[in-house]
């Protein structure tokens, strides 16, 4: 059976120079994620607040951490003083707890907007309208403690190619759109993640700049 350093080498393999992977560690131990910083990873993605809390001081300092799940604005205190960067930001009252909560601790929050391109209500995120729509209005530009990067999107689960490739042409085109529009982003509005274990490929074909891959690096869930 193949090692945690084994299988993130062969992903890494697979990823054009320009292209970030994060390792979805949620689930896994801090003992697991440790073999795969060992194995030169430092970027990792954790969707469970208390997890990542419970996981972070186990863990060296200078790992990016990236919260890629569904984030409540009374848990968003528990990650201000160390998260590198929330992926998930999928409202604007969200968005504003983050930027209080990091002037609180007097930081700026690195942050993507996520962007509903599913066809599954499930999916969390700003419709394709409404984004372009913050953008266009200049309606981030009073948030001074979060640093917008870029954008957040999730292809629908099934086995059409195409269909997720149709999702994530469209995630890409908007971002094209919003870094064309005069004075809507600055310099660092440069990510766009999307695409993860079972699609990633085809997010790479479509422009993806970051992709979230945690089952093919670190095998079945390990729940807690």
């Amino acid at each position: 059976m193949s090692t945690v350093a084994e299988r993130l080498e062969a992903i890494r393999r697979t990823l054009p120079k320009d292209v970030e992977l994060v390792a979805v560690s949620k689930f896994h131990p801090a003992e697991v994620v440790r073999e795969a910083y060992d194995a030169g990873q430092r970027l990792f993605g954790e969707s469970r607040v208390q997890e990542l809390v419970a996981k972070q001081p186990l863990l060296p300092n200078d790992i990016e951490w990236h919260f890629i799940g569904s984030l409540q604005t009374n848990k968003v205190k528990y990650l201000a003083p160390f998260i590198h960067t929330i992926q998930s930001i999928d409202s604007l009252k969200l968005l504003a707890e983050v930027d209080r909560a990091a002037e609180r601790v007097g930081r700026q929050i690195r942050v993507l907007i996520e962007v509903h391109i599913a066809e599954e209500d499930s999916k969390h995120g700003f419709s394709v309208d409404e984004c372009r729509k913050l953008f266009a209005d200049g309606a981030l530009s009073a948030y001074k403690h979060v640093k917008i990067a870029g954008l957040m999107g999730m292809a629908t689960f099934t086995d059409d190619t195409e269909q997720v490739r149709r999702e994530f042409d469209r995630l890409r085109t908007l971002f094209d759109e919003v870094r064309a529009m005069p004075d809507a982003v600055d310099s660092c509005f440069t990510e766009l993640s999307m695409g993860m274990s079972d699609d990633y490929p085809t997010a790479i074909e479509a422009g993806s700049t970051m992709v979230r891959v945690g089952t093919k690096i670190f095998g079945p869930r390990q729940y807690s």
